[in-house]
């Protein structure tokens, strides 16, 4: 019970600091970059949308949640893509209302696809797989977005762009590391070896088991490695194509509000937006988000206040806001068909009761 009134404790507070964040959201963006901007400013680029522009955010929004279909249905064989959505809008509204809220996402998904049939070791796997291919992409972002500056010569001197680079490279490849590990057999014998070594340099008390690293990598590499070694590409293709329509929906948003900064910078606006969205303060990031947007918008790009923040808070509402009702209605929806189904299969549990307990209608009671 104690625990129980923590967590809703837990989760009041984050929602409330999370509003809190976007209510003050003038005053932390003239905190950041000294920038001033107001509500009515604000507002008055909202009253600027078109229906136009609207209608084509609605079908970015739900083009990038069928993508990522693609992503759930090859790492759970036998899903399919109308569930898949149902799946990633329950879960999706669970994760976003709650700190922490990726574990109650994890309970949603076992609930929701033991219904429909599956068991739970394929339900691990999937979880294992989506969990890491998303790690491995919300890496991947940031070296997307530097690359993308240096690229356009954005960067400000050889210095930083010597950095910038090396950063980039950097990541790039501890995630094909990473991605050979759970790949290769041998990769992953080499890694866990080498994480081993590093282990052992500890201090005596704070090290594990022998060969505990190697193994725990190992007992996940043997859990992936199959749906891996056969889905990838479904897996790959899916990812790439919802970031790239979510980025869309920032280059929309921007274009939209007036504070487009380029390509390039829309990339790297983009791939923070992402980075900032796994602060844990606030659920999915929910206010920090938008704070971070909007100041590099102002401070890095020179964009107008009034414009980077509205971009920032339409931005947020299309990945962030929408999804709890949407997901609320497609929790909704499962629930009444479970129930529907389940009613049914009482119903004819019940007529071949009475039909076996029947007498025979050819016998004749004299």
């Amino acid at each position: 019970m104690n625990k129980k009134w923590l967590q809703i404790a837990l989760s009041t507070a984050s929602l409330a600091l999370a509003v809190a964040l976007v209510v003050y959201l003038p005053q932390i963006v003239h905190a950041l970059t000294g920038a001033k901007v107001s509500w009515h400013e604000i507002g008055r680029e909202f009253g600027r949308l078109s229906w136009q522009t609207i209608v084509l955010m609605t079908a970015l929004w739900l083009a990038s949640l069928w993508a990522y279909t693609f992503v759930m249905t090859s790492a759970l064989p036998g899903l399919t893509h109308l569930q898949a959505l149902t799946l990633n809008a329950a879960g999706s509204a669970v994760s976003n209302l709650l700190p922490f809220g990726g574990a109650a996402g994890v309970a949603v998904t076992f609930g929701m696809t033991r219904g429909w049939g599956f068991a739970n070791r394929p339900i691990v796997v999937y979880t294992l797989v989506t969990g890491i291919w998303n790690s491995l992409f919300r890496f991947i972002l940031p070296a997307v977005g530097i690359l993308g500056l240096l690229v356009a010569g954005k960067a400000t001197n050889p210095t930083v762009a010597k950095a910038g680079w090396a950063g980039a490279v950097s990541i790039l490849a501890l995630v094909a590391v990473v991605a050979a590990a759970l790949y290769w057999d041998r990769a992953a014998g080499a890694l866990g070896r080498a994480l081993d070594g590093l282990v052992r340099l500890a201090p005596r008390r704070f090290r594990p088991a022998e060969h505990a690293a190697s193994a725990a990598i190992e007992r996940l590499r043997r859990d992936t490695a199959e749906i891996i070694h056969r889905k990838w590409l479904g897996l790959s293709l899916g990812m790439i194509s919802f970031l790239a329509l979510q980025c869309l929906i920032m280059a929309a948003c921007l274009v939209a509000t007036g504070s487009y900064p380029g390509p390039a910078e829309t990339v790297a606006v983009f791939a923070l937006s992402r980075v900032l969205t796994t602060a844990l303060v606030t659920p999915s990031g929910a206010g920090i988000m938008e704070g971070g947007v909007a100041a590099l918008l102002i401070g890095a790009f020179g964009q107008h206040a009034s414009g980077a923040t509205a971009a920032a808070i339409l931005f947020g509402f299309w990945t962030y806001t929408i999804e709890i009702p949407w997901g609320g209605l497609a929790l909704g929806g499962w629930a009444l068909l479970r129930r529907r189904d389940g009613r049914a299969a009482q119903a004819r549990s019940e007529s071949e009761a009475a039909l076996a307990v029947s007498p025979d209608p050819g016998h004749v009671i004299t």
